[in-house]
């Protein structure tokens, strides 16, 4: 019997490679551009980081993450989501001391054991970003606008974005306790979930998919409306400078995240392209994290971004392979050394080039550089080789001419320089 992957842990191949390897060279482009630097972490952490980060009533901890204990009893975890172990490096490393504002960002893998379905994975990626070190609202405007701009560049159809305030510590208990009253008159009608978890955790109620849960909680009081001044202040400049800075959104009163550490600011871009699981991007402000970690009191704000979602969005403008420069078609073993040679001089100047190796005729050859969409093809057999000649053709231009050897590669090399700096 053979050994598959395990379900809802998925294979990448070429050719959807491309389309991964653009959206995360995009998200270096732009991140890079708004002054954002690479951190990477462990796809493995200790378990406790993501109870005391992420909450032990969400459903994530009790339900999602993959733990085991090592061989020294440590319990340890696949990382769920980014946030954490990117605040927990923060920490360890400080490097809050070398700037007080850090902005970074990081692409990889996250795991959690959920029921796979259209865009969403057991084993999933991610590309997110944090600023930490600021409470401004203009940086918590910049974030979304940095964001919006990201899927205008990589021309992901169909999104928009969505806000929303969760308050602080100082408002947001009065809320939960008007939340838990309204929700114990409709128990009956909940979904056990949300039956277990409405005293817990009454925000998750409001973001439940199940319809009953959805009708049930209609007419649920708003966060937006028992909002401390502050937070109601914060939330009203953050909307100013959306509008300044030319941002569309809508404000959704009933998002809420799955996550407890969430505070004031919290955005999703949706679609409605991909069924219920509509956000292909999320995050908001977690300013009390970090010290609950053990670190200094610094706010942040973040957000992460669904590879796999992004992926089926781009459809059919998935990103075509690269073509190669050249292919040689070589005959008789003289001519095969001396273009094999060739090839790998070219390959070592950084230019995509191809030849086959196997000894087929020349007309497979030809249908092996048709099929690879080569730009030009050198065709060199025994006798061209010894009056020091080949054949170029150029594929796209039906055209074929006769090239001397000597100074071939200084031609081949200006030329398909020449075709890049016009490009």
């Amino acid at each position: 019997m053979s050994i598959t992957s395990i379900k809802g842990m998925n294979d990448l191949l070429p050719g959807d490679v491309e389309t991964w390897q653009y959206l995360e060279e995009q998200a270096r482009q732009v991140f890079g551009a708004f002054g954002y630097r690479e951190i990477r972490v462990p796809v493995v952490e200790k378990t406790d980081l993501f109870c005391r980060s992420i909450g032990e009533t969400t459903d994530i901890v009790e339900k999602e993450m993959y733990t085991f204990s090592d061989k020294g009893g440590t319990s340890m975890t696949l990382r769920p989501e980014g946030t954490a172990p990117v605040m927990r490096a923060f920490i360890q490393h400080k490097l809050y001391a070398k700037d007080p504002v850090s902005k970074l960002y990081y692409l990889g893998p996250m795991f959690r054991h959920e029921r796979p379905q259209k865009g969403r994975y057991r084993q999933f990626h991610q590309i997110g970003a944090e600023v930490v070190g600021i409470d401004d609202p203009k940086i918590d405007a910049q974030v979304l606008a940095m964001l919006s701009h990201y899927f205008a560049t990589t021309k992901i159809p169909d999104v928009a974005l969505q806000i929303n305030s969760l308050g602080c510590p100082e408002c947001r208990p009065t809320y939960r306790e008007a939340l838990t009253k309204f929700l114990e008159q409709r128990l009956s009608a909940l979904c056990a979930d949300c039956q277990r978890r409405y005293t817990s955790n009454p925000l998750r109620v409001l973001d439940c998919k199940v319809p009953g849960c959805k009708e049930a909680t209609i007419e649920a009081p708003a966060m937006l409306d028992n909002l401390c001044i502050g937070c109601d202040t914060h939330f009203n400049q953050v909307k100013e400078h959306l509008d300044e800075l030319s941002v569309d959104y809508t404000v959704n009163p009933r998002m809420v995240r799955g996550l407890d550490y969430y505070t004031r600011t919290t955005f999703e871009m949706v679609t409605s392209s991909l069924g219920a699981q509509n956000a292909v991007a999320a995050g908001g402000r977690y300013n009390g994290l970090i010290s609950d970690l053990g670190g200094p009191d610094l706010p942040g704000i973040g957000f992460a971004i669904g590879l796999e979602r992004l992926a089926l969005m781009l459809g059919e403008q998935s990103i075509a392979p690269p073509r190669p420069e050249l292919f040689i078609a070589t005959l008789g073993e003289a001519a095969t050394k001396a273009g094999f040679a060739l090839l790998t001089r070219l390959q070592r100047q950084g230019f995509l080039a191809e030849m086959e190796y196997t000894g087929k005729s020349l007309k497979a050859q030809l249908r092996r550089a048709d099929k690879l969409k080569t730009r030009r093809v050198l065709i060199l057999g025994e006798d061209e080789l010894a009056r020091g000649i080949a054949q170029l053709r150029y594929m796209d231009k039906s055209f074929q001419e006769e090239v001397a050897l000597e100074g071939l590669e200084t031609r081949l090399i200006n030329e398909i320089n020449g075709e890049t700096n016009d490009a």
